[in-house]
């Protein structure tokens, strides 16, 4: 090594061997900052009577009453940890003092995706818990037959162990304010405070119907239609691709209809995609007919967006990601594929279904141009009426069962958007059969088994 005394070149070194040294300290730091975060966390949660804010929830409904729970007892000096119910194990509930669950019914009574693997594990054993007081706040739809069907059977599982209820199971249809009101009130009362955080909705605004297109005229099935919408106020709010947006129809203003969301802000516009609903009696959805049949183009539209967090990118954004769904599911994946192809990530396979490709390819050009620039790896399109015998997304997924695991051990996340019956049990029944549904329930408590269906 040769020295010198030449001043500048000296002033150099001495530089980069300060850049050196915060360049190999900065990792050290957030590490650092991220150990005393974790270490501020447990003191705060030993310091606490052992309460705990849990979750499960399918489209973010839970999660944000979680949250909004959580805070409230942190107004009133209650420090309590919040986390999803997948999180928890015999150890946690056995330790516990409260807990207060706040959980959705996926379908027709099963548990929310990520916490399948909790009711497999725990709710089918024996668990003594004499020391627990507990609440639950069960959420669902009376049009379903097994209405708060999982938040039931997780009330009754926790009484048969012994457990107590601080009152009494609450039950909200549709995010009915009433009843969401009264878990308010009964935690207010618990935690010794009136002056708790705003739980209201955040109100409707004013957007215009820009545009409206239907994509397959001349299908067997219902029409669909492409919409397109922008805010009167002309400043555009920020989501992200997996969001909704919740339409308040003028016949209907108090039940508000919820639609994924087809687009990214990068498009300027929030697009939807709409299937126009008709009953026995000829009549029409209060929401579909009107956006699709009665409204006119700019017409106003009460439109608001909410964060869809179990069906958002977020941790999955890096992995190759596979989405499956059919009809107008494509709008919630689109928004997906589009997220990708502005970050460019091409490690993407679509299954899609419908009924006949001459007609219900929805978006074909776009599909096909990121197919040809490298934005989607492998399309698998599945019209069940091309053939003589009907043909299904699960059918096809189920014939790839070894690419599909191939994908998983690369680090593949599942996207899932499309209708309840028969596609969603059906796809997820050829998971199970390629991956185990252990294996499934293991991904799903990871997020990295996502699904938005209806």
């Amino acid at each position: 090594m040769i020295w010198t005394n030449d001043p500048s070149r000296l002033m150099m070194v001495a530089g980069m061997s300060v850049g050196y040294a915060l360049v190999c300290l900065a990792p050290y730091l957030r590490t650092r900052r991220k150990r005393l975060a974790a270490a501020r966390a447990r003191a705060e949660a030993a310091a606490s009577p052992g309460w705990i804010v849990t979750y499960a929830s399918q489209t973010g409904n839970a999660d944000e009453l979680a949250q909004q729970t959580a805070a409230t007892l942190k107004l009133a000096g209650i420090p309590a940890r919040l986390c999803e119910l997948s999180e928890l194990d015999a150890q946690d509930l056995q330790d516990a003092e409260r807990i207060l669950f706040l959980v959705s019914t996926y379908g027709e009574g099963d548990a929310p995706d990520a916490a399948a693997g909790f009711a497999g594990r725990l709710m089918t054993t024996s668990l003594p818990l004499p020391q627990l007081h507990y609440a639950v706040l069960a959420l669902g739809d009376s049009a379903y037959t097994q209405f708060c069907g999982f938040g039931r059977a997780l009330d009754h599982w926790l009484q048969a162990q012994g457990a107590q209820t601080l009152f009494p199971r609450v039950e909200v249809n549709r995010s009915s304010e009433q009843a969401i009101g009264q878990w308010r009130q009964q935690l207010s009362h618990l935690a010794g405070t009136s002056d708790a955080p705003d739980w209201s909705a955040p109100a409707f605004d004013a957007w215009r119907l820009s545009e409206r297109v239907q994509l397959n005229a001349g299908s067997a099935g219902a029409p669909v239609y492409h919409l397109e919408l922008e805010p009167l106020s002309g400043a555009l709010p920020d989501w992200q691709s997996g969001d909704l947006v919740q339409v308040a129809a003028p016949a209907d203003p108090a039940r508000a209809r919820e639609y994924s969301i087809a687009s990214i802000p990068a498009d300027g516009r929030v697009h939807l995609l709409v299937r126009l609903h008709t009953h026995e009696d000829g009549s029409h959805g209060v929401a579909s007919g009107w956006l699709t049949q009665q409204a006119s183009l700019g017409e106003t539209v009460q439109l608001r967006l909410r964060p869809h967090r179990r069906f958002r990118l977020e941790g999955n954004a890096e992995r190759p990601l596979v989405l499956i769904g059919n009809g107008s599911g494509i709008a919630g994946l689109r928004g997906h594929l589009k997220a990708r192809a502005l970050a460019g990530q091409g490690r993407n396979w679509l299954l899609f279904g419908e009924r006949n490709a001459a007609y219900d390819y929805h978006y074909r050009a776009e599909l096909d141009g990121w197919q040809r620039d490298g934005m989607l790896e492998k399309l698998d399109l599945v019209f069940s009426r091309d053939q003589a015998e009907r043909r299904y997304v699960q059918d096809r997924l189920a014939e790839q069962a070894e690419l599909v695991r191939n994908w998983i051990a690369e680090g593949a996340a599942i996207y899932i958007c499309g209708s309840l019956d028969g596609m969603a049990a059906g796809v997820d029944a050829a998971l199970a059969a390629a991956l185990g549904r252990d294996g499934l329930d293991a991904l799903a408590a990871a997020g990295r088994y996502r699904r938005d269906v209806y």
